[in-house]
This record gives C-alpha cells, structure tokens and sequence, in this order.
C-alpha cells in the first residue's frame, strides 16, 4: 500500500497534535509533508518539525519565519497571510486544525486545489456556507468532516445508497460541565469551571462553546451544510426542523442517523478524537490503529435527555442564525468568537455569552453570502457590534 500525504494546518493545537498521534501510530500509510500553525507556541512547531520533518512548514505570523529558518535548515519555511492555505498543494489530504474564522481560507484553498480536506475548523462551513459549497464542487475534492459528530454521521450515511430514505440526524452532545443546572445556578460560572469539560480535552475556545451548547448549535448549522439541502449532490436534502440534538453525557454514541423506516444507526466509541481524524485520513479504507474502542463488559448504561434551551440559549440562538441563512451564521460565528475571547479575559459573566449573541444577532442586516469578500466584511462588521454589545453590557 502506498503512503498518502498529509498537510497539516493547525498542528500546534489539540487536532494538530492527535493528527500527528495519528500520523506515527501508521509510519508506513500516512507522510507528513507539510505543518503549518498560527506561530504562537514556536518552539512546538519546531519541535513538531524536527520530529517529523515535513518538507514545508508553514507560520500565519510573518515576523517569525527568520527563526524559522535559522532553526529548521531542512525545511522550506513559508510566512504571511497565505501560508497557512499554500499547504493545499503539498498533499492528497490535507487536515484543517486551525480554530475559528481564520482557518476558512485553507477550506477554501484545499477543495479548490481538487483536494481531499479532512476539516476539522467547523467555521469554515458555517461562516461561509454558499461559498465552501461552490468550491466542494471542483472536480476531485472531497471534504471528510473530523468533528466526532459529523464524522459519525458520516459514517452512518455509508449504510445507506438511497438519500430520500433519510428522515432524521440526530446530534449528541455531552452536555457539558453544566448539565442539569438552571439559568439562575449558572450565573456565577468561573473560567475555570467552564474549561472542565467531563468527557473531551480541546482548546479554551471549543470547551467553552461546549459550556454553552454554541458549539453544538455551530454543529447543527456544519451539519445542514455537509449533508442537508446546501449540500446539492454530496448531501441528502434535509432540512434544519429535521437535525435534533440529544443530550448524552457518557459520549459515547457520536451522532445517529435515522432512516424512512425508523431504523436508526449509530457511531460508537470511546471519545478519543485521533478516531475521526484517522478515518478521515484513512477514507474510503479505515484506519488499523484502533483508538476509542470499548470494553463492552464495562458499559453498563448510555442516557439521554433533552437541552434546556432556556438555561442554554445559545442552542437557540443558532438554530434562528441557521434559519436564517445567508450571512446569518457567519454574523453569529464572529459575535461569538467575541464573547468567548471576552469571558476568558474576565469581562463578560458565562451567562453573559447568550446575552450578547442574542443581541447581535438583533442587529444582524440581512446581507447575503455573494463571494469570500462579502463574508469577510460581514464577519469583520458582526465583530465591531459584538464589540460595542460588551461594552455595554460589561460596564
């Protein structure tokens, strides 16, 4: 079996660093050729080139490639704004780690390139839906979602080669570290407590949109874009009013598809996210390494229970932006990024997140998703308001 050759975008953060877990636990099938991150940690980068010695290693921030270069001689070093993106064209697959908005131009740059994307950065197709589904049609790409939930149903659609026989998706979500708790006991969350998520380790943005079910209210609208209506060929024609959300605080069921004939399929595993990443390296095969298996003699239970959308609002919130289509997500997207950067500095209550989105996306002004351009200016107009919508409320 020939290698395949991997990129990686991100790889300083908690994807980057299982991607390459993944990538050495299969010497043989995987060849990392490129790594590529925000430059923040550099000395990780470094020790992540030395280790596997891409030929490409790639940095967003510009002012760090002369130690780049001094410190890595092997390697070509590339900086600036489009680096991270120019890694599209040193592989077959090529992995999406990098967190939030910025991460959309290496979605956009690996599907154009007639690449397989193993995407990872959900933003990339909630900011920017219309846009990604454009690029998802050029001849050869292929976008294979790593997020465990879209990753399940995924693999649940394979069990299936008729898309009208597909009635509903059913997302888990953990719960959180705040599960069963009301609105009024939520008031007084520490960073902290909002960082210790029970089940999956990421990074402080993701855990805390976990808090908060925004990050499986951004999965509800990623899932209406990789398999619904918006998906045109690669989807099966669905609607948001028929993507639920169940709460399973074991995570072990990773989402569910259900069929015209109430069959229901499932995804399960122990949560360890080098599972994903690996059948999306790996696809249309499967990977050998098996991580996330279960001792089944052990499993005594698996529970679920609705979301308490009043206590967890931001749920809500997200399926209104989804509804609402256009540029709507990528205005709640950057909203949010905005409240969760401003709770983690201590200037917004936990509870004050929902309160702001809600706000912001009262001030939302209807553009539509036309070109990149476009969304990037709603994404840079949404960040000013949620700015302004702080202020106030933090005063």
């Amino acid at each position: 079996m020939s290698s395949s050759r991997v990129a990686l975008a991100g790889s300083t953060g908690s994807i980057g660093t299982q991607t390459l877990d993944v990538i050495a636990a299969e010497p043989d099938r995987f060849e990392l050729t490129a790594l590529g991150a925000s430059g923040r940690k550099l000395d990780l980068l470094i020790a992540q080139a030395e280790a596997h010695r891409p030929k490409v290693v790639a940095v967003a921030d510009e002012t760090a490639a002369a130690e780049l270069t001094a410190r890595l001689p092997q390697c070509e070093i590339r900086a600036g704004d489009g680096a991270l993106a120019s890694l599209a064209n040193e592989a077959e697959v090529v992995v999406n780690g990098v967190v939030g908005f910025a991460g959309l131009p290496v979605t956009l740059a690996t599907l154009e390139a007639g690449q397989r994307l193993a995407l990872a950065n959900k933003e990339s197709l909630i900011a920017a839906g219309p846009v990604v589904q454009r690029a998802r049609r050029t001849p050869g790409a292929e976008l294979v979602p790593v997020d465990s939930e879209h990753c399940a149903i995924h693999q649940c659609l394979r069990a299936n080669d008729n898309p009208s026989r597909v009635e509903r998706l059913v997302l888990t979500a953990s719960g959180g570290p705040f599960r069963g708790r009301s609105r009024a006991e939520l008031e007084a969350v520490t960073i902290d407590e909002a960082l210790a998520h029970p089940t999956w380790s990421m990074g402080p943005k993701i855990t805390v949109d976990s808090s908060t079910l925004m990050n499986k209210g951004l999965e509800v609208i990623e899932a209406n874009e990789l398999f619904g209506a918006p998906a045109g060929d690669h989807g099966v024609g669905i609607g948001f009013d028929q993507i639920d959300v169940v709460v399973h605080p074991q995570s072990i069921i990773h989402s569910m598809v259900e069929f015209t004939d109430a069959a229901t399929i499932a995804q399960l595993s122990l949560p360890d996210m080098r599972l994903p990443i690996g059948y999306a390296l790996a696809y249309p095969d499967r990977s050998t390494t098996p991580f996330g298996r279960i001792d089944w003699s052990t499993l005594s239970r698996l529970d679920f229970e609705p979301p308490d959308l009043e206590a967890f609002g931001c749920l809500r919130l997200a399926y209104a932006a989804g509804r609402a289509g256009e540029t709507s997500p990528a205005w709640l997207n950057a909203a949010n990024e905005e409240a969760v950067a401003a709770f983690l500095a201590g200037r917004l209550r936990w509870t004050q997140i929902a309160d702001v989105l809600a706000a912001a996306l009262d001030l939302y002004d209807g553009t539509p998703a036309t070109d990149l351009e476009t969304v990037i200016d709603t994404d840079q107009r949404a960040r000013r308001i949620a700015g302004e919508v702080i202020e106030r409320i933090a005063s």
